[in-house]
């Protein structure tokens, strides 16, 4: 076995990137995702080999200036604003990367749109549909590379999967089975957040987890056609910090059915009230010829049972996505040195830095803004059942 089929073919050292074009970065937000965003950027040099562009850290804006500032000095930035309208006017920004909250997400891509920049924005890409649709309207008029940050397609386990139903290796596929549970507001004394309150996040477990999960379903098995959903919010009121409460205004908890277009049938369920789940991002397909499943907590691998098997030694087989031949693997380590949750979006924004520089689609693979929206509309539908107590159609 050589070293090239083991994964060292990339392990050579620091590569000269004088031949790849610049690309200068913007960054709104600071916290979770402008930092999972950027430790990406820094990484993609010298991991994605040879890479097609050199991201350029240029600034990275925020409303607390301390906040920013320290931001800006410990990730590199050249600098910081207070003001994203002047993030969006800096003629070296050419990438606008969107990791603010929900609400914050409109208005700025789509004056990024119109100031001709490229857009990477966090999911879910708006509050609503209503508000996802003019996002997506202006980046189809400025003709900018776009793509929403729904980075689990860009796990090797899941494109992994991905490649098996497109070669035809799963015939029909009959089933969708998927849940996002997490346990963090499980206490009754977690305090208010952002994340629950609607005029700021939209919705609560439905935007946050399920948005993953309805866009899983949608890059694996197609589009959903009708639902019959359910909300729950357990703990209504929760301590705001000052000595006082706040209320929360989002679903603690969804559960929905759906059907989709090709006849498969699926249900989709999240939570964050699910003690002992860390980052439970799980799912199956049941189809013609297979079976899969994977869980994100275990993201380096997926369990697959095929029915054409002797029947004497038929059962679920492990595979662990390490080989040089798997999704991305020739760019990282040998063969079982597993990556984690960060990689992910290394190779979600390498994908959209060379959508940018060789002018080629960021789809089927990355999520635009059309994706965004069309989970937005499935986010609706799922709150007007829950609300009606109706089967809703699915209507882009």
């Amino acid at each position: 076995m050589s070293d090239k089929d083991v994964g060292f073919i990339n392990m050579a050292g620091a590569r000269a990137t004088g031949e790849a074009p610049t690309v200068g970065v913007g960054m709104l937000g600071y916290a979770f995702m402008g930092k999972a965003h950027t430790n990406a950027y820094k990484i993609i040099p010298y991991m994605m080999y040879p890479p097609a562009a050199i991201p350029r850290l240029v600034a990275i804006a925020g409303r607390n200036e301390d906040a920013v500032k320290e931001a800006a000095t410990r990730y590199g930035y050249e600098k910081y604003y207070l003001d994203w309208h002047k993030l969006i006017a800096d003629p070296d920004v050419q990438l606008f990367d969107n990791g603010g909250p929900n609400d914050a997400h409109a208005e700025p891509c789509i004056a990024a749109a119109k100031a001709g920049k490229h857009i990477l924005c966090e999911k879910p890409l708006a509050r609503t549909a209503a508000e996802s649709k003019p996002m997506w309207d202006a980046v189809k008029a400025a003709g900018v590379k776009h793509m929403v940050a729904f980075n689990y397609r860009f796990v090797p386990a899941i494109r992994q999967i991905r490649d098996l139903i497109d070669s035809g290796a799963f015939g029909q596929i009959y089933h969708w089975r998927a849940v996002y549970l997490q346990e963090w507001i499980a206490d009754d004394n977690f305090p208010m957040v952002w994340r629950l309150d609607k005029s700021v996040s939209g919705s609560g477990a439905l935007g946050d987890l399920g948005a993953h999960i309805i866009d899983l379903a949608r890059y694996l098995v197609g589009e959903p056609a009708r639902l019959n959903a359910m909300t729950k919010t357990f703990i209504k009121e929760r301590p705001n910090g000052q000595g006082g409460v706040g209320k929360v205004t989002v679903d603690d908890a969804f559960t929905s059915i759906v059907e989709f277009e090709n006849g498969a049938l699926g249900t989709f369920e999240a939570t964050r009230f699910a003690p002992g789940r860390k980052n439970g991002n799980c799912f199956e397909i049941n189809a013609e010829k297979a079976s899969v499943r994977f869980n994100l907590e275990r993201m380096n691998e997926f369990e697959i049972f095929w029915r054409d098997g002797r029947r004497e030694t038929q059962g679920w087989t492990n595979v662990l996505v390490s080989e040089s031949f798997h999704p991305w693997w020739s760019n990282w380590w040998p063969q079982g040195h597993i990556i984690g949750w960060e990689h992910s979006f290394v190779h979600e924004i390498d994908h959209l830095l060379r959508a940018i520089v060789n002018n080629t689609d960021v789809g089927p693979h990355g999520a635009t803004f059309e994706d965004g929206y069309k989970c937005a509309v499935i986010c609706d539908a799922i709150l007007e059942s829950a609300e009606t107590g109706r089967r809703v159609d699915v209507k882009y």
